[in-house]
Order: C-alpha cells, then structure tokens, then sequence
C-alpha cells in the first residue's frame, strides 16, 4: 500500500481527535484485507486475496434534526494516477411507519483522476434487522464505466441488508446487491453478496470477516472473485 497514501489518511483521521468530544460528532478508522465495493476489488494492481487498504471517516449529526453530513477515505488502486477515494455525503434520517428511513446525497471523488468521479442519490428504509437500500446516478458517467465522451448515468444499485445480533457481542450479517447499467454502458448488470459477521470487543474495536464476492466472472475476471475479508474497526 502506498505509504503516502497512508500518511495522508492518518494524518486526517487523527486531525479529527480534538474535536470529537462533541456527542454529534464520531470518527472511525479501518484496516482491511481487501476492499470491494458492490463486489468489485478496488485495487486491480494485482491478483491476490489480501491487498490491505487502510480507511476512515467521520459523520456530523445537526442535534436531533435527523440531517447529517460525512466523510469516509480508502486507498485504492483502480484508476491511472491515482490511490485516494473520498467521499462526501450529507443526508436526512427520520421514522415513518414502524420503518427508519434515510434519503440523501453521495458523491465519490478521485483526487488523482477525476474520471472516476461519480454522484448519486440514495434512499434507505430499515425494518428492524433489514435495510433495502437504492442509489441512483446523477452524475455523466458511472465509475468511469461508460468512457469519455459516453453517459452512465441513470445506473441503478440496490442492495437488501441483514444484521443481527445472535449472540452477546456477535452479530451475524449478510447482504446481496444488483447493479443495473444506464445510459451508454456495455458491461453486463451483475449482482454481489456478502456473508459474514463481526465481534464487538468493547471500547470501540471490532473485527468483522465476510466472504464477499459478485457474478459474471466471465466478463469482470479476477476482480470479483470471491474473497474472504477481514476488517479490523476502531471507533472513535
């Protein structure tokens, strides 16, 4: 992993520290074997199970407003010339017929190549230990998926959510997603699912292990294989 990457990840996370004494401010910071995002590796410079990126964020809660604002930031290394996702979104939490639900606005910005940069806007509703979750692309192009001068955008992701705790500390969890291409993109729509769970050692540290993984393998290759993840979480 790249050592500035690193540096420039810590260095923020930790420029965080003083000021989440505030109760509607929290941080957390993640090391983990491999990341995938909707089944995809994020890291294609190599083909191998463990690629570690290092991650972290933090999320800004408007008192009991149900409006909220973050940050969250992952190595990478999918795009040319660039190592760095971050992320910004804002939002709004409320309850509404038994359900909790969650509207809001996410935009994925790739500091070294800004092709790569894509906005949606996504909408959640939780039922006790289930999430259904949909984003929709508002941005010209998907993850750079539709190339330059072509459109992605009204590319559409849902993905259905399980976690719950069966046991004191242990929560099982499982979740399976369906990307569906818009506009002028040629890739194949595909699905990706994760099952796991995650152990809650107190004080803010957990450790979660999930095999995480997509279909069309055919098309897409080594960089939605199956892989075990683990992912070690300190929560500031």
């Amino acid at each position: 992993m790249n050592r500035a990457i690193i540096k420039t990840l810590g260095v923020a996370l930790v420029a965080t520290l003083p000021v989440l004494a505030s109760a509607q401010l929290t941080g957390n910071v993640s090391l983990t074997t491999n990341y995938k995002f909707r089944g995809q590796d994020q890291d294609i410079s190599k083909v191998k199970a463990v690629k570690p990126a290092l991650q972290g964020g933090f999320d800004y809660a408007f008192g009991d407003s149900g409006f909220y604002v973050g940050n969250w930031n992952s190595s990478v290394d999918w795009l040319s010339g660039n190592s760095l996702e971050s992320d910004l979104y804002g939002g709004y939490k409320f309850k509404a017929g038994g359900a909790d639900l969650d509207v809001g606005l996410l935009t994925y910005i790739y500091p070294g190549n800004s092709a790569g940069n894509t906005t949606e806007v996504y909408g959640a509703a939780t039922f006790g230990p289930v999430t259904a979750k949909y984003s929709h692309t508002l941005s010209k192009d998907y993850f750079a998926y539709a190339g330059p001068g072509l459109k992605g955008r009204n590319t559409g992701y849902l993905n259905l959510a399980f976690a719950q705790e069966v046991a004191p500390s242990i929560t099982l969890k499982a979740s399976v997603g369906f990307t569906r291409f818009g506009g002028d993109i040629t890739a194949p729509n595909f699905m990706d699912y994760s099952l796991g769970g995650a152990y809650d050692f107190g004080s803010g540290v957990s450790l979660g292990a999930a095999v995480v993984g997509a279909t069309k393998k055919a098309y897409y290759g080594p960089v939605n294989k199956s892989r075990l993840i683990v992912t070690l979480t300190k929560t500031l």
